[in-house]
């Protein structure tokens, strides 16, 4: 063996063990703040950056019937913001394809539209096997059944990184139940 197929051999399983569900005894359990996106505007956006800070992550399209939800999500953002919450956007052209501009059209169409101010990564695949590690990760933790089946599905995940709860399409982002579940976990 090589030294590659040493090294491959040693660490592979530390690295894939997360995702799997399965730690080596003495391992830290991943969580999202291991994780790392960039920002609509091509800058690193570390998810260690929101440490301490509860966030709702939600896969977003421009062109889908929930585009309408950008407006909940900005209310949700001022509403909290001060109280420790990060609405985090990441556009996505996985679905139907409704996202199909580029990283500008995106950005000046939320702003436009919407008057979004909450930070927006660039656009990702956020499902199978070409998923952002995140979303792979989040498979992994929550199981195949909560990866997201359409644009607008909304994780909630704790100032420690930890998944915290999860909510399909048709749940308003300014629902009573997003509402309890992101005040259950403000740091403030």
């Amino acid at each position: 063996m090589n030294r590659r197929t040493v090294l491959a051999a040693l660490f592979t399983p530390l690295l894939a063990a997360p995702l799997l569900g399965a730690l080596p005894a003495g391992a830290r359990q991943m969580t999202a703040h291991d994780f790392s996106l960039t920002s609509i505007d091509d800058q690193p956006m570390p998810m260690s950056g929101y440490r301490g800070k509860a966030v709702l992550l939600v896969n977003t399209a421009s062109f889908c019937g929930y585009t309408h939800q950008y407006s909940g999500l900005q209310k949700l953002w001022e509403h909290y913001r001060d109280k420790g919450l990060v609405v985090l956007a990441v556009p996505s052209n996985d679905f139907g394809r409704q996202e199909p501009g580029s990283a500008t059209e995106i950005k000046d169409f939320c702003e436009t539209n919407f008057d979004i101010d909450f930070p927006l990564a660039e656009k990702q695949v956020v499902k199978g096997p070409d998923a952002h590690p995140l979303y792979r990760w989040i498979a992994g933790e929550l199981g195949p059944a909560k990866a997201p089946k359409w644009n607008f599905h909304k994780y909630l995940i704790d100032p420690e990184g930890r998944l915290a709860g999860d909510w399909p399409s048709n749940v308003a982002p300014e629902s009573p139940e997003i509402a309890k579940a992101v005040e259950a976990v403000l740091p403030n």
